[in-house]
């Protein structure tokens, strides 16, 4: 049956490779910020995997871009399938000794007062989806610490504390699961991290590779088919982190 799915951050990196990997008989909103062209050019790949793609502008560090996102939404259906919160970044790094206010405002509002808004304007939709379910992904830097990223850690930490919250309110109508990468090869790690640093994740991983966006979107896909996973956090970073 074909899913109507939105991807938040689609245009490059994870969520772009999980639009892709979606894409065969289902419509996909595919939610960009600055990366238009990029954006399009998913939605054509998407079109060409045989689904539809429908491109959305906007800013979700903002609550008027979270409300915006979902009223085009609202405006081209009355349901969704399944919401996957994918948009994010680091922003910048900073030791704790130099924390500003402002920079924790931004990163926590990128990272998770996004999903958390975009997640509570869009129940309505989902709860007239079919076997919705909504998918957080979060990041191995709440795991095992992230020196000069802790904001960053933090925000993700409390997206999986709202997986868990939101997992039980609700059951058993939407089903709320996230995705927990490792160190993944994208344009976010072209930004905040030098060859140095990826060579040492390489080196220190029990596999000895760090992981591409196409390892996240197969987990992604796992939990949109599972209709018996709830509340769970999978962990995909190559033995980097084990619990």
């Amino acid at each position: 049956m074909s899913k109507l799915i939105l991807i938040t951050g689609a245009s490059t990196g994870i969520g772009a490779e999980t639009a892709r990997h979606l894409a065969s008989g289902n419509e996909i909103f595919v939610h960009y910020n600055t990366s238009k062209h990029a954006a399009e050019d998913v939605a054509v790949d998407v079109e060409n995997l045989g689904g539809k793609a429908y491109p959305l502008q906007a800013d979700l560090s903002t609550e008027a871009g979270c409300n915006a996102l979902v009223k085009a939404i609202f405006e081209r259906t009355n349901k969704l399938d399944v919401l996957i919160n994918n948009a994010g970044g680091l922003i910048k790094r900073q030791s704790v000794r130099e924390y500003e206010w402002r920079l924790m405002e931004e990163i926590f509002a990128l990272n998770t007062f996004s999903a958390m808004m975009v997640t509570s304007l869009c129940i309505p939709l989902l709860e007239k989806g079919n076997d919705p379910c909504i998918i957080n992904i979060s990041s191995v830097a709440m795991r095992h610490g992230a020196p000069t990223a802790t904001i960053y850690g933090a925000s993700k930490s409390a997206l999986d504390s709202f997986t868990r919250g939101i997992a039980k309110e609700l059951a058993p109508t939407i089903r709320v699961n996230a995705v927990s990468p490792g160190v993944i090869i994208s344009p976010f790690h072209d930004k905040y991290s030098t060859p140095e640093q990826l060579e040492a994740w390489r080196d220190g991983n029990p596999l000895k590779k760090n992981g591409e966006p196409f390892h996240i979107a197969q987990a992604i896909k796992f939990i949109v088919e599972n209709d018996f996973m709830n509340g769970e956090t999978i962990d995909v970073n190559g033995g980097l982190y084990m619990r």
